[in-house]
């Protein structure tokens, strides 16, 4: 598995990730839990942000190195 390929497996899990977190802050409001639960689904959106930036800028970054080499 590729650096690229890995990347691309971590941003999708931690959408899979992020979307459950948001669900379960959803049903925390509607019970009336802790705040901090709220909290929750920062930290998968975080680091989303970094993989999705990465995979912004990979083909601008391959392009700029030039053609590959067969």
């Amino acid at each position: 598995m590729t650096g690229n390929t890995w990347v691309r497996q971590t941003h999708r899990w931690l959408s899979i990730v992020f979307t459950v977190t948001v669900l379960a802050g959803i049903v925390a409001g509607v019970l009336e839990v802790a705040e901090w639960v709220f909290y929750l689904p920062l930290l998968p959106l975080a680091l989303q942000m970094f993989t999705g930036l990465y995979l912004f800028a990979a083909p601008y970054a391959a392009r700029r190195r030039g053609p590959r080499e067969t």
